[in-house]
């Protein structure tokens, strides 16, 4: 038969297991903080009462209602009333007056946004970087930035009746340009 000779454990200081619980508590609220980091503005946003996310990434909530279900495409220009910023609140861009966009000729957060409003819309619109300018600085504008811009889709045309109001306003002008410019008829010669 054998025995087994008992080993006295020391008893554990009272310090000690003040510092293993403080060091415990310290590690659980770091580990919390670092979760809330990887919560960005955009995941946190997309939560939001009234927010939409589109497939590609795209954030927007509808500020005032239009009228009625017309949307802008590609081939339309749309006239609009806009303010953007950075998430931080700085403006880098408002307009003073309508300001005609062509749709298909902004960056494409911009443009999806306008072909997702109805005539007389007012949205505020959530563009991550990959749909802006992505690294690119532009401007006021910094690398990676998401923007936030306010929109106000007063009315749309296509853009091939638009040109050909513009060139109906020039009046008189004939195809090569404007009156008495290259390619307009020449006066008969007066006689003397």
């Amino acid at each position: 038969m054998s025995t087994v000779t008992a080993v006295p454990l020391q008893p554990v200081k009272r310090g000690y297991l003040v510092w293993l619980w403080l060091g415990i508590v310290v590690a659980a609220l770091a580990a919390v903080a670092l979760a809330a980091q990887g919560d960005d503005f955009l995941s946190r946003n997309a939560r939001a009462k009234g927010v939409v996310t589109t497939p590609s990434g795209l954030q927007y909530k509808v500020l005032t209602p239009g009228k009625g279900g017309q949307r802008p495409t590609d081939a339309d220009v749309a006239l609009v009333m806009y303010e953007g910023k950075l998430l931080d609140g700085t403006t880098f861009d408002k307009s003073q007056q309508p300001t005609p966009m062509p749709v298909a000729a902004v960056v494409p957060g911009f443009s999806e946004a306008l072909k997702t409003m109805e005539k007389g819309e007012k949205a505020r619109f959530w563009i991550k970087p990959s749909l802006g300018y992505g690294e690119k600085a532009t401007g006021p504008i910094p690398a990676n930035s998401t923007l936030v811009f306010d929109v106000d889709l007063l009315d749309f045309l296509p853009e091939a009746q638009l040109r050909q109001m513009q060139q109906s306003m020039m009046g008189g002008a004939g195809p090569g340009g404007m009156p008495g410019g290259p390619g307009a008829p020449t006066a008969p010669p007066t006689g003397r």
